[in-house]
């Protein structure tokens, strides 16, 4: 069948739709969708549940590699961003198994590293069939880095391409009814130490002006659930856990969300989100997901992981950069308090989402041309 790798959750969230598609188009096919980590992992099987295969991939080793391509025996590989394996392409290679680099994309920082090994990279890349970059910027690196141009096809940003659930904003509406319709809700999501220490210090201040105000806070990863919320106590805030239900008592201040798969929902009950990983050097996280529903969004100033999403939802008016906890006091406090402004915020970033669509088709098209060079005769 056909083998999705996606490396972990926000890969994962990325691949939902075309995983979905690609079902849909060869019902004749097994999907399998392989990830490294535990998180990744999860989210398959939230995403999925028995719809697809979900294993682990094989670390590059040539042994590993042999063994997972016995057994899964794929008729297209799909590889989503960029994870360069010369094993794990080689092998591929070898059984004539077509490979997709899919929502290709290179940063700056990993440029550097991958032209000091160009020679690995270029070896790896001459087994791949088709590449499909996000941008003309991720296409230019990719022969930088040993692609060649007839490899390549600039077919945009699958993140672009995110199906809402259904009922979604219903469900949202729902937990603002719960709260309290008349609460001003302020929404960090995938947040890492570095930025809940200034969310926490920046709401804190927040208050003084509008005492009735919510912070939802959703960290990144599982093992940090307990010392976000232990940051929120020595805050001075008021603390709830998700895991004692989802409506909050009256009294709250922060609700922490100690659990997996829920963002999306909580996105869909606030009036403005900040997306974390980047006031917290990490690169930032997928700041789609907020315009996709109309939330106004915040940035902190590093925004590597996804340059060309961040700086177009900045430059189109849907988000606002805020560099410290002054910064974003600010902001918050100015925004939750101008419903005009949020509004104005929210129809520009669902605009740029909706003006961004159009990865899916491409990308399905591709994959369904490698299908058929795979059948006798093709």
């Amino acid at each position: 069948g056909i083998v999705v790798h996606a490396v972990s959750v926000g890969e994962v969230n990325a691949a939902a739709p075309l995983v979905r598609e690609l079902a849909r188009r060869h019902p004749d096919l097994a999907i399998s969708v392989t990830s490294f980590t535990p998180t990744g992992s999860d989210r398959v099987q939230a995403l999925f549940g028995d719809e697809v295969y979900h294993v682990y991939a094989p670390l590059d080793l040539p042994g590993a590699v042999q063994r997972f391509y016995h057994h899964v025996r794929p008729r297209l590989l799909i590889i989503l961003e960029t994870e360069i394996w010369p094993n794990l392409y080689r092998a591929a290679a070898l059984r004539d198994t077509p490979i997709l680099i899919a929502n290709a994309r290179i940063s700056g920082s990993s440029l550097k590293g991958y032209r000091r090994m160009r020679w690995i990279t270029r070896y790896a890349l001459a087994r791949v069939s088709r590449i499909a970059a996000q941008s003309e910027l991720d296409a230019q690196r990719l022969l930088e880095i040993g692609a060649q141009a007839g490899q390549i096809e600039v077919s945009g940003n699958l993140k672009f391409d995110l199906t809402l659930p259904p009922r979604l904003r219903e469900h949202g509406q729902a937990l603002r009814t719960a709260w309290g319709e008349q609460r001003p809700v302020f929404l960090a999501g995938s947040t890492h130490e570095g930025d809940e220490t200034v969310v926490l210090q920046a709401f804190v201040q927040v208050l003084n002006t509008l005492p009735t105000a919510l912070l939802v806070l959703v960290p990144r990863h599982p093992e940090r659930f307990a010392r976000a919320a232990q940051l929120a106590r020595a805050a001075g805030l008021e603390v709830h856990l998700r895991s004692d239900g989802l409506n909050c008592p009256a009294s709250t201040q922060c609700l922490v969300v100690d659990a997996m798969g829920e963002l999306l929902r909580f996105y869909a009950a606030c009036d403005l989100a900040f997306v974390g990983g980047s006031i917290d050097p990490v690169g930032g996280h997928n700041v789609l997901e907020p315009a996709a529903l109309s939330v106004p969004v915040l940035v902190g100033p590093h925004t590597f992981n996804f340059p060309d999403i961040s700086q177009q939802l900045l430059a189109c008016g849907g988000a606002l950069r805020v560099d410290d906890a002054a910064g974003m006091e600010r902001a918050v406090r100015e925004l939750l308090g101008d419903a005009a402004q949020r509004e104005r915020m929210g129809a520009a970033g669902l605009a740029l989402v909706r003006s961004g669509q159009g990865a899916l088709a491409r990308t399905l098209q591709i994959a369904a041309g490698l299908l058929a060079q795979d059948q006798p005769g093709g």
